[in-house]
């Protein structure tokens, strides 16, 4: 069985770490390279770093913080925000990441996600999705979650996967930030309908969250958190002893 892994998110905006609720009310956090660097050192299996206002403000992303840190840490980094060309991959790609994230962009042009897969492979082309409920269906929201794009989620994600995203970041826009647990229905729903790897994002408040959804939902390959790690409430260490101790696959 495969190890389960464990992903620390660094939303970044105008050069720092920042984290909200439901996607509103930031708050400062850090320098993205210094704790790209701690969580490199112990024991996270993979980072995310997000521009989270790169789409929204229509600009480029944060190029001088990705190579610092990339150029510090040695765990695979996937990065996001402001990535609407295939250029945009070939940047962000020569700055050290290793996969990259797309969501707004693909909703403007979904082609991107073919182009990008035939040039750089499926598991290099990540599609992130926010997500909230809105009457009764699951939603696709775009541009950091301030604009309903629309679009079902279960068929775009399907759509995307199948034009070759290697890789779905879900993100619960209805429990980011609420420490309530993993959004179960919403990633059952998601990890039933592809067959690439599916990270869970939003909610986690603590360790049993982390038991519960890889007891619950095993072909989820990944939970995905940041302010419960930010702040200290989880350790990444001890959280992987556990989940080894619920005889859960984890790489230690």
């Amino acid at each position: 069985m495969l190890t389960k892994r464990i992903i620390p998110c660094l939303d970044v905006k105008n050069g720092r770490v920042v984290k909200g609720t439901n996607f509103e009310g930031l708050r400062d956090v850090d320098s993205p390279v210094e704790l790209a660097k701690y969580y490199s050192a112990c024991g996270a299996d993979e980072l995310v770093f997000y521009d989270i206002t790169a789409s929204a403000e229509g600009r480029s992303l944060f190029i001088d913080t990705l190579k610092e840190a990339a150029h510090e840490v040695f765990i695979p980094l996937t990065v996001g925000g402001g990535i609407n060309t295939v250029e945009d991959f070939a940047r962000v790609l020569g700055c050290g990441a290793d996969k990259v994230s797309v969501n707004s962009g693909a909703i403007k042009n979904p082609q991107l996600i073919t182009d990008a897969a035939r040039l750089y492979g499926d598991q290099c082309v990540v599609i992130s999705a926010d997500v909230k409920r809105v009457d009764g269906q699951f939603r696709v929201f775009a541009k950091g979650g301030r604009e309903d794009t629309g679009l079902e989620a279960l068929s775009w994600i399907k759509s995307c996967v199948d034009r070759g995203a290697g890789e779905v970041v879900l993100n619960s826009i209805d429990t980011d930030g609420v420490k309530g647990g993993f959004d179960l229905e919403m990633l059952e729903a998601v990890s039933n309908l592809v067959d690439v790897p599916v990270i869970a994002s939003g909610g986690a408040g603590k360790i049993e969250d982390f038991i519960t959804l890889f007891k619950t939902l095993p072909k989820v390959d990944a939970g995905l958190a940041a302010s419960i790690f930010h702040f200290g409430e989880v350790n990444i260490a001890e959280l992987k002893q556990e989940l080894k101790a619920n005889d859960i696959p984890v790489r230690i």
